[in-house]
């Protein structure tokens, strides 16, 4: 049987619905579907739904483990939920090589496709980050790699 949820006054209420809100457009802007979202959150995807709809009788714990899944972090010094709209824009659905030298030197094992993923990227940033000349990079490039840190950082990977 299913846990009802507290009573929760509206303010609580209308903030729990922001929030799962803004989990939603953040994981629609990497274009992430929720089946996979709650599969790395280790969720189910009706948890999942249920967090987006800012149900109450979600657990702390299923809303942190979904936050994460999607690269958000909880700030208690701050706003809850830290992604800014900025950051998300700035990230381009597909990366493509041509258009970052130092992705495009550090991604060499990559054959067949000239565009990976905001992930994928930030991925061969990570994995060859001791080979990454950051001094020397463009700025559009390390704007980019800003906004991925920020955006997706925390996000569980596939090593």
């Amino acid at each position: 049987m299913p846990a009802t949820s507290p009573a929760l006054i509206q303010a609580h209420a209308d903030q729990l619905a922001g929030w799962g809100a803004l989990l939603r457009t953040h994981r629609k802007a990497l274009r992430i579907s929720a089946t996979a979202a709650a599969e790395a959150a280790g969720m189910s995807r009706v948890t999942w739904h249920r967090i987006e709809r800012g149900e109450a009788s979600v657990t702390v714990g299923a809303w942190l483990a979904a936050m994460s899944a999607v690269g958000l972090k909880w700030d208690l010094e701050g706003p809850p939920l830290t992604s800014t709209r900025e950051q998300l824009t700035s990230i381009p659905v597909r990366v493509r090589l041509s258009d970052y030298p130092e992705l495009k030197r550090l991604a060499w094992q990559v054959h067949g496709t000239d565009e990976l993923s905001p992930a994928e990227a930030l991925d061969i940033y990570e994995r060859n980050h001791r080979h990454l000349d950051e001094p020397s990079m463009a700025p559009n490039e390390r704007s980019l790699l800003v906004a991925l840190r920020a955006a997706l950082r925390g996000t569980p990977r596939h090593v």
